[in-house]
C-alpha cells in the first residue's frame, strides 16, 4: 500500500531544514489493513469508471490518508441559501467552521497543506525516457512506481485513443506520442491495455501523421532516444551561450523555465547525442510513422505542422 511520507528522511534525499514540507510517496507491501487496501482498490475502481467525466482525481489517497491521520469528526453539512435569501448567523457560523473542519483534516503535521501536481501530460513521459537512455530505469523506478505511471497513463487516455498536453485537453502529437513511447519503454506491448489501449493511441499518433508531427519539444526528445533524425529539429545551437549578454536573443535572458531547459536540449543537439538502438527503439521506428524510417525527409519534417487537434 502507497503512504504518503511528509517531513521525512529517504535514502536520496537531502536537506537544509529537516525535510519541513517535502513530501514523496513510498510502497510498503505490508502496510494497511485488508479493509483500507479495499478501500484504496474501491476509489481506484470509482475514478477509472468516470475518468472521461472527471478527470482530475481531487487528491482522494492523499486525503484519505491525511483525514485519518488528523480525526476532527464530522464536517458540517453545506449551507445553502437560495438567491435573494437571507444569509443569517448560523449559515455563516457553520461554513466557517465547514471551511476549518475540513482544511484542518488535510493539514501536514508539519504544518504545509500537500497537493500533487497532476495536470501536465509531459512531465513523466521525458523522465521515462532520459531513464531509459541512461539505463537507469528499474535502479531509479520499482516495479510499483512503474506500475502507477502506467495506470496513470491509461486513466488519462481519452476516449478517442489519444492522449491531451494535460489530463484535461484534447488529444495532442505532443501527448499521445510520449505517452505511447513511455508505456511502450515500461514494458507495455503494441496491442496491450483495456480495450487495446496501446493500439488505439498508435492509431491516434497514425491518423494525424505519425511522429514527425510532433512539435519541437517532442522531436529533441525523439531523437534523444533514437527514434527521430536530429536533421528532422528546429537548430538549438548551443553557440548561442557564447554570444554576449547584451545580444538580444542570448538564452540568458529567457525565461527562468525557458533557460533551464535551452540548456540541456542545446548542449545535447550540439553533440547529436542519441541513446543506444535496442530492439526495441527499432520497433518504434516502424511502429509510429506512416512511411519506413529510412525514406523520411528528415529535413522536411521541420515544417510539419506541430499543433494537432482530434479533429
Amino acid at each position: 500500500m502507497w503512504k504518503l511520507k511528509i517531513a521525512e528522511d529517504g535514502p536520496w534525499l537531502s536537506t537544509l531544514n529537516n525535510h519541513i514540507g517535502r513530501q514523496h510517496w513510498e510502497f510498503d507491501p505490508d502496510s494497511g489493513t485488508p479493509e483500507e487496501v479495499a478501500q484504496v482498490e474501491k476509489v481506484r475502481q470509482e475514478f477509472k469508471k468516470n475518468r472521461f467525466r472527471v478527470k482530475q482525481s481531487a487528491d482522494i489517497l492523499m486525503r484519505m490518508q491525511l483525514t485519518k491521520e488528523n480525526p476532527r469528526g464530522e464536517i458540517p453539512e453545506r449551507m445553502e441559501v437560495k438567491e435573494g435569501g437571507e444569509i443569517t448567523e448560523e449559515a455563516v457560523t457553520t461554513t466557517l467552521r465547514r471551511a476549518v473542519s475540513f482544511y484542518s483534516s488535510i493539514q501536514a503535521h508539519d504544518g504545509h497543506w500537500p497537493s500533487e501536481s497532476a495536470g501536465p501530460l509531459f512531465f513523466i513521459q521525458p523522465l521515462v525516457i532520459a531513464l531509459c537512455v541512461t539505463g537507469g530505469l528499474n535502479a531509479v523506478l520499482s516495479s510499483e512506481h512503474q506500475k502507477e505511471i502506467k495506470r496513470y497513463l491509461y486513466n488519462h487516455q481519452n476516449e478517442d485513443g489519444g492522449w491531451g498536453l494535460h489530463i484535461e485537453g484534447e488529444s495532442t502529437m505532443f501527448g499521445s506520442a510520449l505517452s505511447y513511447i513511455a508505456l511502450r519503454l515500461l514494458g507495455e506491448g503494441t496491442e496491450d491495455g483495456e480495450d487495446m489501449a496501446m493500439a488505439r493511441g498508435r492509431q491516434w499518433i497514425l491518423d494525424h501523421g505519425g511522429l514527425v508531427a510532433i512539435p519541437s519539444w517532442g522531436k529533441f526528445w525523439v531523437s534523444v532516444l533514437g527514434i527521430y533524425e536530429w536533421s528532422g529539429c528546429n537548430p538549438m545551437p548551443p553557440e548561442f551561450w557564447l554570444l554576449p549578454k547584451i545580444f538580444p536573443i542570448h538564452p540568458g535572458k529567457m525565461l527562468c523555465y525557458c533557460r533551464l531547459v535551452y540548456m540541456p536540449m542545446s548542449y545535447l543537439y550540439g553533440k547529436r547525442f542519441v541513446g543506444p538502438i535496442t530492439p526495441l527503439i527499432r520497433s518504434l521506428r516502424q511502429e509510429l510513422y506512416n512511411e519506413p524510417y529510412h525514406l523520411i525527409n528528415w529535413n522536411k519534417s521541420r515544417n510539419t505542422v506541430a499543433r494537432v487537434s482530434n479533429t
